[in-house]
C-alpha cells in the first residue's frame, strides 16, 4: 500500500533535524521513501490528513514480559523477592501456552494504544509470543526466559528452545520479529551456564537480554559470592561481548558504569516497576552523559502495572530530576530519544527503525494534540513528554500498515481479546 500523511508536525527522532511544520510523510509499501515536498507523480492508495497531529517515531518498549498480563493487580504492595518467590513464581509454574497467547495478545493491544510498535520480551511458551505479534502486526524481539536447575538436561533443552525459537521465527512476519537470547538474571544462572548462553548467542549472531542489578540484595548477594558487583561479574565471564540489553541497572556504581560503556551494554530504565518494587532509581543522567545508548521499558504488568511507555517518559524526564537537585537532569527531548531511537540502538534495529527517515521502515504514531491538555501549543517536544496521554494516540502504523485509526485497532477483535483473558485469569488463580 503506498500511503501519505500530509499537513503533520513531525519530530523524526533524527539528529539534529528540528521539528518541522505542516510536512508530509509518502510511504511505499513497507518503507519511508519522501518526507516534505512529494513528487507529483506518487501513486497513492490512502492519504491520511496530519492536520493537528504530530508524527513522530513508534515508541519502542525495550523490557517487558507480556504474558504477566494475567496476573496485573494480583499481587502489589510486597517486595521484590517476596512478590517473586510466593505470588508470581508459584502461578508462571501453572501457566500454559495458550495462557502465555492471549496475555500476550492483551499486552499487545495496550501497546498499540499508547503508541508503542516495538517491544523486547522475555518469558515462556515464545511461539505463543510470536504468533501473537505476527498476528496483531506488531514489531518484536524475542527472548526465551532462561534459568538454570538441578537438572542438566533441563538446562540444555532450554538451550534448544532457544535455537528452536530462532530457527523458526528469526526474520519471520514481513521482518518484524527477531530472536535473542535470554538468560534471567546472573542470581539465577551460574558462570558456566551464562558461558554456554553466550556461545549460543554468537552460534546465532544475535543479541542477549538479561536483568541485572535491579535491587541492592541482588548486588550484595554478587559481592559476597563473587566478590565483584553483578556488572563486573557478567564482564569477566564474557556476557558483554555479545550486544547485551541489559534490563534495570539500578544499582550501578560509577565503576559499573565504566563497563557498561566499555562493552556498549544498552541499559534498560524502568523507573515505574523500579519505584512500586521499592528497588530505587538508575542513575540514568550520570549513564546518558557518559554516551550510553539507555533504552525505556514497562518491565512487565504484572509490575508496572501497565505498559504505557508515554507514562515512562514523563516519570524518566523528572523523577532524576528530583533525585539529582538538578532541572536539567534527563531533559524532555533525551526522555524521547530513550524511548525510540535509543530503543532501536539496544535492539540491534536502528538502521530500520527508530526516527522517520527516508529508506527506514515505516513505524510511525500520530497524536492527537486537538486536546484541552496539549494547548497552547508552544512546544512539541516538552507536549509529548510532559503532557501526553496514551489516550491520544490516533494512528498507529507498523511496517507501512495501519494497525490503528482514529483508536480503532483494526488486526484483532479486541473485546474478544478481554473477555478470553479474564475467564482464564479467574480460572489460572483456581488451577492445581
Amino acid at each position: 500500500m503506498n500511503l501519505l500523511i500530509k499537513n503533520v508536525t513531525l519530530l523524526s527522532m533524527k539528529e539534529g533535524q528540528p521539528i518541522l511544520e505542516n510536512t508530509n510523510i509518502y510511504i511505499e509499501n513497507d518503507t519511508i521513501t519522501q518526507i516534505g515536498e512529494i513528487k507529483p507523480d506518487i501513486k497513492l492508495d490512502r492519504v491520511v490528513d496530519g492536520a493537528k497531529k504530530i508524527a513522530m517515531p513508534g515508541l519502542i518498549n525495550a523490557h517487558t514480559h507480556l504474558g504477566m498480563s494475567l496476573f496485573r493487580n494480583y499481587a502489589n504492595d510486597v517486595p521484590l523477592f517476596d512478590w517473586l518467590t510466593k505470588y508470581i513464581w508459584p502461578l508462571e509454574a501453572k501457566l500454559t501456552a495458550e495462557d502465555v497467547y492471549w496475555g500476550s495478545l492483551l499486552s499487545m493491544i495496550e501497546m498499540i494504544y499508547s503508541g508503542t510498535t516495538a517491544f523486547c520480551d522475555m518469558y515462556f511458551f515464545m511461539d505463543e509470543v510470536a504468533r501473537a505479534a505476527e498476528e496483531i502486526g506488531l514489531r518484536g524481539v524475542l527472548t526465551r526466559g532462561i534459568i538454570e536447575e538441578e537438572d542438566p538436561e533441563r538446562n540444555k533443552e532450554k538451550l534448544k528452545d532457544t535455537r528452536k525459537l530462532y530457527e523458526n521465527w528469526n526474520g519471520k512476519a514481513e521482518g518484524r520479529i527477531k530472536v535473542m537470547v535470554g538468560p534471567h538474571a546472573p542470581y539465577t544462572c551460574g558462570p558456566s551456564y551464562l558461558k554456554e548462553i553466550v556461545e549460543l548467542a554468537k552460534e546465532l549472531n544475535t543479541g542477549l537480554h538479561i536483568h541485572v542489578s535491579e535491587t541492592k540484595k541482588e548486588v550484595e548477594e554478587s559481592f559476597e559470592k563473587y566478590g565483584k558487583s553483578p556488572v563486573k561479574h557478567l564482564k569477566d565471564i564474557g556476557v558483554f561481548n555479545v550486544p547485551t540489553v541489559a534490563a534495570h541497572c539500578v544499582h550501578v556504581s560509577d565503576e559499573d558504569i565504566e563497563i557498561l560503556k566499555e562493552m556498549k551494554v544498552s541499559p534498560v530504565y524502568n523507573p515505574t516497576s523500579n519505584a512500586k518494587l521499592a528497588s530505587g532509581f538508575a542513575p540514568v543522567d550520570k549513564m546518558l552523559k557518559q554516551g550510553i545508548i539507555v533504552a525505556l521499558g514497562t518491565d512487565g504488568p504484572a509490575s508496572n502495572n501497565n505498559l504505557n511507555i508515554f507514562e515512562e517518559i514523563h516519570f524518566a524526564a523528572t523523577v532524576n530530576k528530583a533525585l539529582n537537585y538538578d532541572a536539567l537532569s534527563v531533559p524532555a527531548l533525551e526522555a524521547l530519544k530513550m524511548a525510540t531511537i535509543n530503543g532501536a540502538k539496544a535492539l540491534l534495529w536502528d538502521k530500520e527503525i527508530g526516527s522517520i527517515e527516508v529508506g527506514k521502515k515505516a513505524d510511525i504514531i500520530l497524536i492527537d494534540i486537538d486536546k484541552p491538555h496539549l494547548y497552547p501549543h508552544h512546544d512539541p517536544i516538552s507536549a509529548l513528554a510532559y503532557s501526553v496521554q496514551a489516550s491520544d494516540m490516533d494512528t498507529v502504523i507498523i511496517n507501512g500498515k495501519i494497525i490503528m485509526e482514529k483508536r480503532e485497532i483494526k488486526t484483532v477483535d479486541v473485546e474478544k481479546v478481554m473477555y478470553t483473558v479474564e475467564e482464564r485469569a479467574k480460572e489460572l488463580i483456581g488451577r492445581k
